[in-house]
């Protein structure tokens, strides 16, 4: 259960000072969340500084300015349509502070005459005088804190004011409890770290803007405990698994041996060390818990038929499970003359089998007949049942949830699991992702594969690309044509896929197909397997392409508003081509100025077609964003730490967990307890549930 320390900060946010049913809807969406935690772990994204006081003639125009004033007169405007003004005045001249729709009583009593106020805000010239309009601070001297005159900046939400904000973040500190220690004194004192609530104390009430920098101590301190609570969490999962013993599937290497000689094309040297890898976590009785990740093109497949191979000589069933049917139907074709040469028979079931063809699928599998079965979410329905599931492979692992892998590891009795990904991760970002598995990385391409020649034009050639596309498909050339979307919209001048394809069939006079993700299952794999059959030329498809349509033989890829897309998008689609011994080409169509991101990302393309190139330079250009889309892929979504900064603490907290969990593996101690609590406080308390289920 959660400590009862932290409940003050699990509560619901009404219980702030002047928050209520009104404000707390508003505040929850800057929040990200309804508790007290959540607007306390929202940080601000800017601090402004009013701790230099100026005299009024040296207020800059423009410029955020505090100065001391008497106030001299209130000039009421002679109608409501003007503004309300307040002549105020030191030695060195006067100024007009300006309200619109303001209330006299009000101002009156704010800035009463003869007396001395020290105002800030924004300073601006109008005319020949200084004018301040609306000031953000109006204050007695001897009410002035050093910390009023530094105001960190919220994010806001129309109805929601800074003022509003700021009250929020001080009472959710003044909520915050007093934490027991969790890190190593050593630790703190040599990085110079305060403590937690101290440092969140800094962060939201700083003594000076140079205490809330990503360096600042505070930050680091508060990004370090996140990042650790995080790596607790792998860890302790990996742990857990492994103490659940798997099974030992060994073999005499003959069915694999068969699959090696039957193979077109010479496995690589990493292909090769990744079986290797797998081979021995499948002949371990520790459980398997391996990532297998690569290049576009890669291998990845041939790399599971060799495990699928294997987990077939100890007599267990292999299930591949895909995030799409025309990815599992796919992986069906590739594995079904590889595996063949084995004596290995392989099926694909999907949602799309119904009736008598799903019964005689079901009971194939449920005999045992059918050693290898590709599908999707449909491997996991209750109806299917496996003779003896020994293998779990899982292509595009983050499309799937926690729930839907489980539910298919419980169809066999603990059965191994190898997950796939085609996303090139960073290293720097391996440990983020994937810190609770080992990792094989297909680095290499097959010999004999030519990469893409790129290049980057600009949308005003489309007609001259038309023509020599045309050239290129009259010499039995075969190409896409992607699209960012489906039909034309008023609001936006991006190319649709259904009038492109309107447009390019009319043109070329060839077979052309359309693509795209609103079509039904059937019609999709239909078109897919008509392009891969070459029963189709031309096929312009929006990025429902980018996993799961093979044609071996096509040879040109047009993307059309390149700069619409992310880098590691382009370079899944860009991998469609060039997979054959052919040269290919690749053209990005750009439209419109392009700003500085946007041509560095196509000057990456041009430059590389190495993966793990691009998937550094992504990571490099968007920074703490979303990098490669990897939000969905489990990048855990940090409220103090900020990856493309913090990497080295990354690495740090990582080591720091391993230091913690070789000394004291349950957490038992004071220093363990204090540890559970921070699990709890960054809500990966799965870590605790996983020790106490071992």
């Amino acid at each position: 259960m959660r400590p009862q320390i932290l409940f003050s900060l699990f509560a619901d946010m009404t219980r702030l000072k002047g928050i209520g049913p009104r404000l707390a809807p508003l505040l929850e969406k800057t929040a990200g969340g309804p508790r007290v935690k959540d607007v306390l772990f929202t940080l601000p994204t800017a601090i402004i500084d009013r701790t230099k006081q100026v005299a009024i003639r040296d207020a800059l125009d423009g410029g955020i300015v505090t100065v001391q004033v008497e106030v001299e007169a209130h000039i009421p405007p002679p109608t409501m349509r003007q503004p309300y003004k307040v002549r105020v005045s030191d030695d060195t001249g006067f100024m007009h502070l300006v309200f619109f729709h303001a209330r006299a009583d009000y101002l009156t009593k704010q800035l009463p005459e003869g007396e001395v106020r020290v105002i800030s805000g924004k300073a601006e010239r109008f005319a020949s005088e200084i004018q301040m309009t609306h000031p953000d601070l109006i204050a007695r001297p001897d009410e002035i804190k050093p910390q009023d005159l530094i105001q960190p900046v919220y994010p806001l939400t129309a109805g929601l004011t800074a003022t509003t904000a700021r009250k929020a973040a001080k009472a959710a500190l003044d909520q915050a409890p007093d934490l027991p220690e969790w890190l190593d004194p050593g630790l703190m004192e040599r990085a110079h770290w305060p403590s937690w609530r101290t440092a969140l104390t800094q962060l939201h009430c700083p003594d000076a803007p140079k205490l809330t920098g990503l360096d600042s101590p505070a930050r680091c301190r508060l990004a370090f405990d996140e990042m650790l609570a995080h790596q607790l969490a792998l860890k302790l999962a990996r742990a857990s698994r492994k103490t659940r013993a798997g099974r030992v599937l060994s073999g005499d290497d003959t069915k694999v041996e068969a699959v090696l000689a039957a193979a077109p094309f010479t496995p690589t040297g990493a292909q090769m060390r990744a079986y290797q890898a797998i081979k021995a976590d499948l002949g371990a009785r520790e459980r398997m818990t391996r990532l297998l990740h690569g290049d576009v093109g890669s291998g990845k497949t041939f790399v599971a038929a060799l495990a699928a191979a294997k987990a077939c000589e100890a007599g267990v069933q292999t299930a591949l499970m895909a995030p799409t049917e025309i990815l599992a139907r796919q992986h069906g074709a590739v594995l079904t003359p590889l595996l063949k040469a084995a004596g290995i028979e392989v099926i694909v079931l999907t949602g799309r089998d119904k009736g008598k063809a799903r019964t005689a699928l079901l009971e194939r599998i449920a005999k045992g007949e059918a050693s290898v079965i590709c599908g999707t979410h449909a491997l996991f329905q209750d109806d299917v049942a496996f003779k003896d599931l020994g293998l779990v492979i899982i292509d595009e692992q983050h499309r799937f949830g926690v729930s839907d892998r489980r539910k298919l590891a419980l169809k066999g009795a603990m059965p191994e699991t190898l997950v796939m990904s085609a996303t090139p991760i960073p290293r720097t970002l391996t440990l983020a992702v994937y810190g609770d598995l080992d990792v094989s990385r297909l680095d290499e391409k097959p010999a004999g594969r030519i990469p893409p020649e790129t290049r980057v034009l600009p949308g005003e050639r489309l007609d001259d690309i038309i023509a020599g596309l045309g050239r290129a498909l009259n010499k039995g050339e075969r190409a896409y044509w992607v699209c960012p979307l489906v039909e034309e919209s008023d609001t936006t001048d991006l190319a649709a896929a259904e009038a492109r394809y309107d447009m390019l069939k009319e043109a070329l006079g060839v077979r052309v197909g359309l693509l795209h993700g609103r079509m039904a299952g059937k019609d999709k794999e239909a078109i897919a397997n008509a392009f891969r059959a070459g029963e189709i030329d031309l096929l312009v498809a929006t990025t429902v392409i980018e996993v799961g349509v093979d044609a071996p033989d096509a040879t040109i890829m047009i993307i059309e508003h390149a700069e619409r897309f992310g880098l590691a998008q382009l370079h899944q689609l860009r991998g469609r081509v060039g997979r054959g011994d052919k040269a290919s080409n690749c053209l990005l169509l750009y439209h419109g100025n392009l700003g500085e991101t946007a041509r560095r990302r196509l000057e990456v393309m041009r430059e590389s077609d190495d993966g793990f190139y691009i998937a550094e330079e992504d990571w490099k250009l968007r920074g703490s964003g979303d990098p490669l889309g990897l939000r969905q892929s489990g990048l855990p979504d940090y409220r103090f730490a900020d990856l493309s900064h913090h990497t080295g603490l990354l690495t740090q907290a990582s080591d720091y967990a391993k230091l913690i969990l070789a000394q004291d593996p349950e957490l038992k101690g004071a220093q363990g307890e204090a540890l559970r609590t921070l699990l709890y406080l960054f809500e990966r308390d799965e870590g605790i549930r996983l020790m106490r289920s071992a």
